[in-house]
């Protein structure tokens, strides 16, 4: 459909499209905004300052594969922001492979990021597109550091935290929501092992005295990233915001959904959960405060005869990911992949590139790394 707009962001109703558009405007990529409902789209982007400095348009679009073929043609990178991705992700990655686009997402859900790998991995590979779900500060943040803790040879074992403060938005909620239906999976000897239900951990948070609550959080994208390094054999996550009262009430609900939503036929489960996420996030969270809303990301790597931990403190983990996905589309425009086919945000750019980046925006610290050896 367009030429001089490289760029698509899917999904710009919503709070993480905004930021996209945002980060987009600063890097002057020039780029289709689209979702929908044309309305809340043009009314979220008429709230981003400055957008009248870059080229840009405001489109409606149905979800459906021949609609956003039409739609992508022309571009060269398609953003998407419309979760929850297992329900909605394969029209967007069948209209990216035929209008030739490559894809990035902001995804949290393993079993969407396992199904992507397979479904269409190679087939990206084939034509030199990237594939990429889960390019957010959640998953991409602790990667980085994971990354500079495997700069030193010899480890082989990943121990991964990932904690932030503040709410999710409403489409995280209804993303939340919808992994707890899934099976979760960490790695153990580079094989798939599956997370017994209603596991929790009692984390030792850096920087500070108190301890925190935290979940396998549906497993997340690191283990199906790591699948097959040769570096890695064994990686497990956790994560959660610091926040203890609401990771209780997280627990809670998952302890709901294994006894009451889980015992549902199929067909019920996933409209009984997008009601129980409704009613904990029906609306827009407020925008970020540096002061308030900061991250953390911590990796603990070990081997037979070393060890290294690596953390990184940050802020504003929304504005993070909306950052990680400007940036990969500005790379992405003017040089292929580091890696076709399906890969991490630090797979297909670097992660010392993606570091940098953050840093060059005042959204994380220097990493702080310790290395034993």
């Amino acid at each position: 459909m367009s030429t001089n707009k490289p760029v698509v962001v899917y999904g710009v109703s919503g709070y993480t499209g905004r930021l996209v558009c945002e980060y987009l405007r600063e890097l002057n990529v020039p780029f289709i905004a689209a979702g929908r409902d044309k309305t809340r789209v043009q009314e979220v982007i008429d709230k981003v300052p400055g957008i009248e400095n870059v080229q840009h348009d405001v489109v409606e679009v149905e979800h459906e594969v021949g609609a956003l073929t039409e739609l992508f043609t022309g571009a060269k990178v398609v953003s998407n922001m419309v979760g929850p991705f297992i329900k909605h992700g394969p029209e967007v990655v069948e209209a990216s492979l035929a209008a030739g686009c490559h894809y990035v997402d902001t995804t949290g859900e393993q079993d969407w990021v396992l199904d992507a790998k397979s479904r269409w991995g190679d087939t990206f590979a084939e034509k030199g597109l990237l594939l990429s779900p889960g390019v957010a500060q959640m998953y991409t943040t602790g990667e980085i550091a994971a990354n500079i803790c495997l700069e030193s040879p010899g480890l082989d074992t990943l121990d991964i935290l990932v904690l932030w403060k503040g709410f999710p938005t409403y489409a995280s909620t209804q993303t939340i929501f919808t992994i707890l239906k899934a099976d979760w999976f960490y790695l153990e000897q580079n094989e798939y092992k599956q997370w017994e239900p209603g596991t929790t951990f009692e984390v030792v948070i850096p920087g500070q005295h108190e301890t925190g609550l935290a979940l396998p959080w549906g497993g997340t994208c690191h283990p199906v990233w790591f699948k097959d390094d040769p570096r890695v054999a064994n990686c497990k996550a956790a994560g959660g915001v610091f926040d203890r009262t609401v990771m209780e009430g997280v627990v809670a609900t998952q302890k709901l959904v294994e006894e009451q939503i889980k015992t549902l036929p199929l067909d019920q489960q996933e409209a009984a959960l997008a009601e129980v996420a409704s009613s904990v996030q029906a609306g827009m969270p407020p925008r970020e405060n540096p002061r308030v809303n900061t991250s953390l990301d911590s990796v603990y790597a070990s081997g037979p005869l070393g060890r290294a931990h690596c953390v990184i403190h940050g802020n504003q983990n929304y504005k993070q990911t909306g950052l990680l996905q400007a940036y990969a589309a500005y790379s992405l425009l003017q040089q292929p992949p580091k890696r076709a086919g399906f890969a991490s945000a630090c797979q297909a750019f670097g992660h010392r590139e993606l570091l940098g980046t953050l840093r060059s925006f005042g959204l994380v610290m220097e990493p702080i790394l310790t290395v034993h050896k």
